[in-house]
């Protein structure tokens, strides 16, 4: 109940014109293998209302092989980021699904395990950091469903995504497990949906939208992972789907960068797009492909750009 409160009255000092503030957390992905992940959140979190302090000196959030390996060493990565954030007063904003799973469970851990953080501030001595549990953790689609609100959504869409059927795609991260995360029904979940609905799009309802995109095996089992993210982007394709969407750009390397090779394993040609969530809103506030990086998937995102442009020129009647 408290915090229901406390989200409305944000909502309402947004609606009053000041920005939320946040510590943005960019993590890996975002500066490696998705750049346009990151470039296209730059580009729209001004027009959201959202100011950002980036943490440039914070690490990985160590997840997969660093967290099973050495779980108070992925603690303690996380523990700094915290205190990094706790220090400008802040909460953390992450762009990515699996770094919003990994640092929820962890923030948990800090907050509920008796001795655990005092075990993993001595990590953190040497560096004069110290983390207080006074954080939350905040994907952007969170941030943009709950806080800003999707009326605000609607509001600052200037190109509605009308012509589109939209696929939904979570992944697992930010769903599992529901005590660690807390935002959504990890069963039957509903802010990519509202989020689709808010810029004017019809979400595609399939099975595999809430199943794993095969990312974290397909080192080791490629074969697997690959026909795991064929048959959920078929499915999507059968059911109408023109392009997906996804929180998580682990996902989104699975999808768009292994697509033909999930193509073959479900022997079809797939040419369904991928986009980020910040991409998805950069679109329907009508900002340009190339501030977004839309040049940068490997599937094709033309069909779309395309299917805009002919809105453009040959716009509907009201």
């Amino acid at each position: 109940m408290i915090f229901g409160i406390l989200s409305t009255a944000l909502c309402l000092i947004f609606r009053d014109g000041q920005s939320m503030k946040y510590a943005l957390y960019p993590g890996c992905a975002a500066q490696g293998a998705t750049p346009e992940l990151y470039q296209s959140t730059r580009a729209i979190i001004g027009r959201l209302g959202i100011e950002v302090v980036e943490l440039a000196a914070a690490a990985c959030c160590g997840a997969g092989v660093v967290t099973e390996a050495h779980p108070d060493m992925a603690l303690a990565l996380n523990a700094r980021t915290f205190a990094q954030a706790e220090a400008l007063g802040l909460d953390v904003m992450t762009i990515c699904g699996t770094c919003q799973g990994v640092m929820s469970a962890a923030n948990r851990r800090l907050k509920m395990e008796a001795g655990t953080l005092d075990r993993i501030n001595a990590l953190l001595a040497p560096e004069g950091l110290s983390y207080h549990g006074r954080v939350q953790v905040k994907h952007l689609l969170w941030i943009v469903v709950r806080d800003i609100g999707l009326a605000r959504l609607g509001a600052l869409t200037s190109v509605p995504m009308s012509d589109f059927r939209i696929a939904p795609f979570y992944g697992c991260y930010i769903l599992r497990p529901s005590w660690d995360l807390g935002f959504d029904d990890p069963e039957n979940p509903q802010s990519l949906e509202r989020l689709i609905t808010a810029v004017g799009g019809e979400p595609v309802a399939y099975e595999g939208r809430t199943k794993c995109c095969g990312f974290p095996i397909i080192l080791e089992k490629e074969a697997i992972a690959v026909a795991m993210a064929g048959m959920h982007m078929n499915e999507a394709k059968e059911q109408g789907a023109d392009f997906m969407v996804t929180p998580c750009p682990l996902c989104h390397m699975s999808l768009d960068i292994y697509q033909d090779r999930a193509g073959r394993a479900v022997n079809r040609e797939l040419h369904l797009p991928i986009l980020h969530v910040p991409q998805l809103l950069g679109l329907a506030m009508g900002l340009p492909a190339k501030d977004l990086g839309l040049s940068h998937h490997v599937i094709s995102v033309d069909s779309i750009l395309a299917t805009l442009k002919r809105r453009r020129t040959h716009p509907q009647p009201s």
